[in-house]
């Protein structure tokens, strides 16, 4: 005990530096009044002289803070902030998208977040993401297990500051590229846990939205969705499959069958929104798209009038929501707000694209093995109309850990409504819950809000979907 609490001493000394913007948020510009869930936001550092700095976002339970889970969110990309998840996904705000002014948007409380069960502390991951930054340019090289290394080192040190919360359940999650890093991170607490690493974690499993896992056979097994979607016949990707031998990333271009047939399937696919194949494709649909069809976030800067949705040409498309996120987040009025240092970062983007990151892992179902092996529980969901990472590809790796169906292929329900697909697979005392979201795309909460609040409300309490 002795040794514990001068450890305690000693990490709350060296980390005072690094911690002194911790402040709670009591009001934020476009909300009326104050806000009605306690919101604190800091930066912790990390390595070894803690150059790298990264800037988190506190959300307490608003049910019962003491006794609900934990969370660590991963935000995806790799680059993007971890705003992005708060404002369009599980956050305890988002823009109210029926009052908005062409001077700044205005928010409104989310109905569906997922912190009214759970307190959440999301990140800005890696070092580059969001407000997150690095005292010198070397810092800002980053792969996946620097991501993961500096993500593990974060949590470590913002529980030793909030010791208050180690004995509440703690899940690691995140979605998209995230379900790279999260695998890394859990199996590092577990590593740490089983070392006797202080401050002792209350690990009880992880939680995936539609998850990069093996990038190379995620978007491999677009093919087989766009089939099984009615979006190529079955005699074209029968012959896909057959003249490229399954694969249809690694093509020989001396294999003139195979390249032939891909051309056809990407004449079929290329107009589509590939984050959710049901909803309209921006890129054609709109004079706003720069000339190689991305969106350039400047424009919202010149043409304020943009908010205006019912002014906007065409059908509407989901992007214009994303636009609201780069004026609100670089108004100095937010930032100050939000305590963010001032110069550390150029300007906030919701996805950088100009970070320096190495992909230096290829796959992490290993880690998901290991993790099952150790007893931990797992969640992983995937919206059915997401061609990003496919439900298919997802389902593919699962079934590659040999567990066993412990609860067979059913529906789950909201508001008796069918929400989804579930199955539950066993791995000695861990379980393993799948769940696809009827009509959720990329990632499912945000199409789908209240399926999803009901998804996570149920597992955290240990039900059946």
């Amino acid at each position: 005990m002795k040794w514990s609490l001068a450890f305690l001493g000693l990490a709350l000394c060296s980390l005072s530096r690094s911690v002194l913007s911790l402040t709670v948020i009591k009001t934020l510009p476009g909300y009326p009044g104050e806000l009605p869930f306690y919101l604190e936001t800091g930066y912790v550092g990390v390595g070894d002289l803690e150059d790298v700095q990264m800037f988190y976002y506190f959300v307490k339970s608003e049910r019962s803070p003491k006794d609900d889970p934990l969370v660590l969110w991963i935000t995806g990309g790799p680059g993007c902030s971890t705003l992005s998840a708060i404002l369009y996904e599980i956050g305890p705000f988002t823009f109210n998208y029926e009052n908005l002014t062409p001077s700044r948007p205005t928010l409104k409380v989310h109905e569906y977040s997922w912190t009214k069960v759970a307190n959440i502390i999301f990140v800005d991951e890696p070092v580059g993401a969001g407000f997150s930054y690095a005292n010198n340019w070397e810092s800002y090289n980053v792969n996946d297990n620097i991501s993961a290394t500096d993500t593990y080192e974060f949590l470590r040190k913002w529980l030793t500051l909030h010791p208050e919360f180690l004995s509440n359940p703690l899940y690691i999650g995140g979605d998209s590229y995230g379900g790279f890093i999260n695998p890394i991170v859990t199996l590092k607490v577990a590593e740490g846990i089983e070392a006797g690493l202080e401050p002792i974690m209350n690990l009880k499993g992880y939680l995936l939205g539609n998850p990069v896992t093996n990038l190379q056979s995620d978007e491999n097994s677009r093919v087989r969705f766009a089939y099984l979607k009615a979006l190529i016949s079955e005699e074209l990707y029968k012959s896909a499959d057959k003249n490229c031998n399954g694969d249809f990333i690694n093509v020989n271009e001396s294999n003139a069958a195979c390249v032939d047939d891909l051309k056809i399937v990407t004449m079929c696919l290329e107009k589509l929104d590939i984050a959710n194949i049901l909803e309209p494709n921006c890129l054609y649909s709109t004079p706003k798209s720069t000339v190689d069809g991305t969106w350039d976030p400047s424009l919202l800067n010149r043409d304020p009038t943009f908010l205006a949705l019912p002014q906007l040409p065409g059908v509407w498309c989901r992007v214009y929501n994303y636009m609201l996120s780069y004026t609100w987040a670089n108004d100095r009025a937010v930032q100050e707000a939000l305590h963010v240092r001032p110069g550390t970062i150029r300007k906030w983007a919701r996805c950088n694209e100009s970070i320096s990151y190495e992909y230096s892992i290829r796959e992490v179902i290993d880690y998901h093995k290991e993790l099952l092996k150790r007893g931990y529980r797992a969640l992983i969901y995937s919206g059915d109309h997401d061609m990003a990472i496919p439900y298919v590809g997802t389902l593919a790796w699962i079934e590659t850990l040999n567990l066993t169906v412990s609860e067979d292929w059913q529906a789950w329900f909201v508001d008796g409504q069918v929400a989804g697909y579930t199955t539950v697979y066993s791995y000695g005392e861990a379980y393993l819950t799948y769940a696809t979201v009827k009509g959720g795309g990329h990632t499912a909460p945000e199409y789908k809000p209240k399926e999803c609040f009901a998804m996570i409300d149920r597992w955290f309490a240990y039900y059946y979907l």
